[in-house]
């Protein structure tokens, strides 16, 4: 088995894998992946994500278990300045070489909320050009460091992006099947983050503002035809699946 944790409020509760997986609270998401439960503990609240399964048939037996991937994955951003809830607890057990659970524990970002809850209440925030212009900023300079770098997350969806304060400022959140890419399958894997993004946006912000947050995310001032061409696979990614 490997767990660690880092000190926090009622530490014996986080002290091991039997414990957490005893840990009542409110549930946030369950699936047959595992569960999501949200503990408040002292002045604050904490997020344990509980894995049954290492993240299909193949990862419970070999390579890296989803959870092993997922924090991984939260580290590399830390470390490229990107911004993502803190991590105070992580680990997994194999049975017989056979992944048998695991679990992620990190810290709640205070009064956040993510991307898609949002749009899917018609939040006001989003009608504020200035707001949404801060946020998307964020959001490209986020995913053009991950794309620099031959990473991609793999699921950027706007569920997996956190919006907290005034100004508002964002976090990455959930990014277990990020990981590094290259030559053609990097291009693909990039036009799917994008497509992804664009998913929501294209039902939610004016086209100005997609095009505002492309040309952030590219650092250019205007489009090229390279970028014309990337747009129209963006466009394209998703018809006929959704």
């Amino acid at each position: 088995m490997r767990w660690w944790v880092k000190s926090a409020p009622d530490q014996h509760a986080f002290d091991g894998l039997d414990a957490v997986f005893q840990l009542q609270g409110q549930v946030v998401s369950d699936g047959p992946m595992g569960d999501v439960v949200r503990l408040h503990r002292g002045e604050r609240t904490f997020f344990v994500k509980r894995y049954r399964n290492g993240g299909g048939h193949l990862h419970n037996w070999i390579g890296t278990p989803r959870v092993q991937r997922e924090w991984r994955n939260l580290d590399l951003f830390r470390r490229w300045g990107l911004p993502v809830p803190e991590v105070v607890g992580a680990g997994f057990r194999r049975r017989l070489g056979r992944f048998h659970q695991g679990a992620l524990i990190t810290v709640g970002i205070p009064d956040s909320t993510d991307l898609a809850t949002l749009a899917r209440s018609g939040a006001a925030c989003l009608r504020d050009r200035a707001w949404v212009a801060t946020v998307s900023d964020q959001v490209a300079d986020g995913l053009r460091v991950m794309h620099a770098r031959g990473f991609c997350h793999g699921d950027m969806k706007w569920r997996n992006i956190l919006v907290t304060g005034t100004p508002p400022r964002v976090f990455f959140i959930d990014c277990p099947a990020g990981r590094f890419w290259f030559g053609p399958f990097l291009h693909y894997r990039v036009i799917k983050d994008l497509a992804c993004l664009d998913k929501v946006a294209k039902h939610t912000l004016s086209r100005t503002q997609r095009l505002r947050f492309y040309l952030r995310y590219t650092g250019h001032s205007r489009l090229n035809d390279a970028d014309r061409r990337r747009i129209r696979k963006v466009l394209r990614f998703f018809q006929g699946r959704e």
